[in-house]
């Protein structure tokens, strides 16, 4: 009797420390299966949706699926009372620019801003990219349904923007189709200028680049687990004297695997498995796939947060080829390969983040650290507008979450009193009056 008393105060005690907000829950449940499969087969249907294919026609062509979902996001605005911003952003893309561009091309992308309440100028985004390709980069005129890749991950971002807007957030969140990244992601290239030609302040962005497939040509059927690749630190545009000093810093205090993707990458990790544990992320300390990309890496090159997620086990037979059928093998990226519940559950797990982090507070703008020769931690932060306190994390250098926590208000400055700094990594996160926290701040600077 003595021991189920002790179990049921345990328990008690967990439930009342766990972070979850019901809304959360309802987001995930609000995604829908049918829907996805829907606007996967109407995206595959146009063809070819190839960067340099027809523009013209109403039925074929990325001119075609650009505009279908431009008229989704239009639609979606309607239901919320003109609750989204909707346009074209475009840029024009020479002949010659790469191997890949044969011809002058426009490269126009989709962009749906959903505004915060409290800062309308900071954004969470997400992106699933328009373009398809076969096996022949610039052949624009063969069927290239795209459905997996990326047909995927574009329904998923137009689902997110379903869902999402019933709800109103302090930050904003963008639902984004990219071109031309089969070229040379030229589109996220394109946006991520126009965000900083706009004074974007964008806390990250989820890049969803194949999020359909379960079974991969490795022989492994998965419909739990998947991947985020995360770079470890985001130089952007500095310069060499800059990169030197960041070097020399990291040498002597750590951070070589803690730049903002990868805190973007450890808060997708969290929220994940603290509303859908069931689900299995994968943290990949790489930009990409081994010496590819995708659509976040021009976010990053500026110096932007920005991760890819993905399935964690790829079929190659259905990617960027020709489609055919070889030795009993049928290639091609086509509808009937997709599995619409594990998309279903990477679209939920991308919604659940952007909610989360667009119901937190901004993250401290510094935090400073100091304990040398000491046998305790001192964290200092900047006060957060809007935050009820501060989250203070730790783990150990080898450990890729953050895996303890202290929670403290009203205060800027803590000690932890018998943790060694020597032996542990250290972090702040700003939690406000709901619960939600903003993404957890590296130190940034060094206190005596």
């Amino acid at each position: 009797m003595k021991y189920i008393l002790f179990l049921f105060i345990v328990l008690l005690s967990y439930n009342a420390s766990a972070q979850t907000d019901s809304k959360i829950y309802d987001v995930i449940d609000a995604v829908s299966e049918e829907r996805l499969r829907q606007d996967v087969k109407t995206l595959a249907d146009f063809g070819t949706r190839h960067t340099l294919s027809d523009t013209l026609s109403e039925t074929r062509g990325i001119g075609a699926a650009r505009r279908w979902i431009k008229s989704q996001f239009d639609n979606i605005s309607k239901d919320c009372n003109n609750c989204l911003e909707v346009f074209f952003q475009k840029d024009l893309v020479e002949k010659g620019r790469n191997q890949r561009i044969v011809k002058d091309v426009m490269v126009v992308n989709v962009v749906a801003i959903q505004r915060g309440t409290k800062y309308p100028n900071r954004f969470i985004i997400m992106s699933g990219d328009i373009d398809s390709r076969v096996s022949d980069p610039t052949d624009y005129t063969s069927d290239s349904p795209g459905a997996n890749d990326n047909a995927t991950g574009m329904a998923g971002a137009i689902e997110a923007a379903r869902v999402l807007s019933k709800y109103k957030f302090e930050s904003s969140i963008i639902y984004l189709g990219l071109s031309g990244e089969e070229q040379g992601l030229f589109g996220g290239q394109g946006m991520a200028k126009y965000a900083q030609d706009n004074n974007w302040d964008i806390i990250g962005v989820l890049n969803n680049d194949m999020i359909g497939n379960i079974s991969g040509v490795d022989g492994v059927v998965d419909n739990l687990t998947f991947r985020i690749f995360s770079e470890p630190t985001t130089t952007g545009e500095k310069d060499a004297e800059q990169l030197k000093r960041q070097a020399r810093a990291r040498r002597f205090y750590g951070g070589e695997v803690d730049g903002i993707s990868r805190q973007l990458a450890r808060y997708v990790h969290n929220t994940t498995k603290t509303y859908m544990p069931e689900m299995n992320p994968m943290m990949i300390y790489r930009l990409d796939r081994f010496g590819r990309g995708g659509h976040h890496r021009p976010f990053n090159d500026v110096g932007f947060a920005g991760i890819r997620i993905m399935e964690a086990h790829e079929n190659y037979t259905q990617q960027h080829q020709d489609i055919r059928t070889e030795n009993g093998i049928n290639y091609g990226d086509t509808f009937e390969h997709v599995n619409f519940p594990y998309c279903k559950k990477l679209t939920a797990v991308n919604a659940i983040t952007m909610a989360s982090l667009a119901s937190a507070p901004p993250a401290p703008s510094e935090v400073g650290i100091g304990g040398i020769v000491e046998a305790s931690a001192k964290l200092q932060w900047s006060k957060v507008d809007g935050a009820k306190g501060y989250k203070i994390y730790w783990r150990d250098t080898t450990s890729p979450t953050w895996d303890n926590s202290r929670y403290v208000e009203n205060i800027t400055e803590f000690t932890l009193n018998g943790i060694v700094i020597d032996n542990s990594l250290f972090g702040v996160a700003a939690v406000g009056e709901n619960g939600h926290e903003s993404m957890v701040v590296f130190p940034n600077k060094i206190i005596r």
